[in-house]
């Protein structure tokens, strides 16, 4: 008896949906009749290996049959294990959003017709629209728990599963393992009951609501000369933005027309991620013919955003780092108190702004799970174009409200004839110039990952791009200042460090670089020119560090 095969059956006979079933079915057909018979077999054998597993990204991976894709099957089996969790804590009410990938409306059903079922309400939004509107929505109609149906930024062919709490912010251990026992109790999807209908869609009020909310962080008395170039990268942020931006006063931003509908298929892109080379080159042109003063961009699901601006030679990306301590500063100059918080493998800069400026500042693990949990988090934000804003109205990242404050800076900036390039320069001219960086190896066998880190961990660097290792954190140590987590940290002269550590959400290993570089007699171009030539020395390390 083929072990394999048997399985491959027993999942058929319990899928809901006749594609995947037909899918995995063809597979099988493959194995058995001789057609293609290894690599058919080698593609079953990788959907078999193990269950798509559930984190603190919630749920995901490539669509398609088996437990280790998406499909129904999996949706359907996590939504019963939510709904689970919250009965046993007396939980009575979720709110379900998703995007415009492949089966993110059949993935939303599905939920709201297990909450259902299960004794659990369930409110859907009436259409696809951005994360923020989701982690918004939760707090707003005081639902127990959130999900949102969204792949964010990865590749066309995934999707995913993003849980929320009924404080608003992302699951987080021992939340997530919880939630994953209760996953792995279900038996079959056959035994997970399902109602065809009792689920309230939602009108457009929650939506108003956050437009109202979003517009009114900027102080409305402001200047709102501003000429915008915006894409969406064919997700579904663009009506949301171009809403926000009218309530707030703003010209509405010209959209990339080639990028303005949604696509679940990212047709213009290699990689419908903002940060990636190219993805923005359709919006950069645009702005260049137009002669605009701003370039901004959402990823598909609308919770990041980029930023571009003129430099005199053309257009300049900012780095996430970049937008997040402009957009820190602009709110402590505003008189915003509380805690300004950035995650582990972001810029020390935001830090240094705020001793200057008598703000409290933390430094937490990467992602907004934990940036959110800042006691008194008025801001905070990571790298990877994620900034939270507005903790009270959305305790997440939300490239909305990003957009919006990013363009009240500008334009008042330009008011008085300066620039959001002015404004590091200035603080370079203060703090010295910090420059960040990355290295990323995207691997195909996960286990090369572990033999890198246990590598990296028994035979630490002693130097880095000509600077001296000063020190080594390993943040796996439980008696670190932080929760425990695979990375390590190496701490180099001048300031200087390296931050290596597993993708939570890709199977990459990314490093994260940083140099600081003294601004000698105000002359912030050499200082820039000499910490970009110190930071491309580090980088060429770091890549060799890295290789197997």
């Amino acid at each position: 008896m083929d072990a394999l095969v048997e399985r491959a059956r027993a999942w058929i006979a319990d899928d809901p949906d006749p594609q995947t079933r037909a899918e995995l079915a063809a597979l099988v057909d493959r194995v058995t009749d001789g057609l293609g018979a290894q690599e058919a077999r080698d593609d079953l054998a990788d959907r078999f290996a193990g269950t798509l597993e559930f984190g603190t990204a919630g749920l995901r991976g490539e669509l398609g049959a088996g437990p280790r894709r998406m499909n129904r099957a999996v949706v359907i089996r996590a939504a019963a294990g939510l709904a689970r969790w919250l009965r046993d804590r007396d939980g009575g009410a979720v709110v379900v959003g998703f995007d415009a990938r492949y089966n993110s409306d059949v993935f939303a059903r599905d939920t709201c017709a297990v909450m259902e079922a299960a004794g659990v309400e369930a409110m859907v939004l009436p259409r696809p629209l951005p994360t923020p509107v989701l982690a918004f929505a939760l707090r707003y109609l005081g639902a127990d728990a959130g999900v949102m149906v969204t792949a964010s930024h990865n590749p066309p062919r995934d999707n995913g599963y993003k849980v929320y709490l009924g404080d608003g912010s992302q699951i987080a251990p021992p939340t997530d393992t919880e939630i994953a026992a209760e996953i792995a109790a279900v038996d079959a999807v056959a035994s997970v009951p399902r109602a065809d209908d009792g689920w309230v869609t939602l009108d457009d009020s929650v939506l108003e609501a956050y437009l109202d909310r979003a517009a009114g962080l900027l102080d409305e008395s402001g200047p709102r000369e501003l000429s915008i170039v915006y894409t969406p990268l064919h997700g579904v942020a663009r009506d949301v933005v171009l809403a926000a931006f009218e309530r707030a006063g703003f010209a509405s931003p010209v959209v990339v027309p080639s990028q303005a509908d949604p696509d679940p298929d990212f047709p213009t892109v290699a990689f419908p991620n903002p940060e990636e080379p190219g993805a923005l080159d359709a919006a950069l042109a645009l702005a260049t013919g137009t002669g605009a003063d701003l370039v901004l961009a959402n990823d598909p699901d609308g919770d990041r955003c980029a930023v571009a601006v003129p430099d005199g030679r053309g257009w300049r990306m900012l780095t996430g780092d970049e937008v997040g301590v402009l957009l820190g500063w602009h709110l402590m100059t505003r008189g915003a108190t509380g805690t300004f918080a950035n995650s582990i493998v972001s810029s020390t800069l935001l830090g240094r702004i705020a001793e200057t400026a008598g703000v409290g500042h933390a430094e937490t693990l990467t992602g907004f799970k934990w940036i959110t949990k800042a006691p008194g988090l008025r801001y905070g934000y990571e790298e990877a174009l994620g900034y939270c804003c507005d903790p009270e109205g959305v305790k997440d990242k939300d490239g909305v409200t990003a957009a919006l404050l990013v363009a009240e800076l500008a334009a008042a900036l330009k008011s008085r004839g300066r620039t959001l390039l002015d404004v590091l320069d200035d603080l370079a001219l203060v703090h010295g110039l910090h420059l960040t960086g990355q290295v990323s190896v995207r691997v195909t066998d996960l286990a090369v990952i572990g033999s890198l880190m246990a590598r990296l961990r028994s035979a630490p660097p002693s130097d880095l791009g000509g600077m001296a290792v000063q020190g080594t954190d390993d943040l796996l140590d439980p008696g670190g200042p932080l929760p425990p987590t695979d990375g390590l940290r190496f701490r180099l002269v001048g300031g200087a460090r390296v931050i290596v550590r597993p993708s939570g959400t890709e199977p990459k290993v990314k490093c994260y670089l940083e140099v600081v570089e003294p601004v000698a007699g105000g002359d912030v171009a050499a200082a820039r020119a000499a910490a970009g030539a110190r930071l491309d020395a580090l980088r060429a390390d770091v890549s060799t560090l890295l290789e197997p």
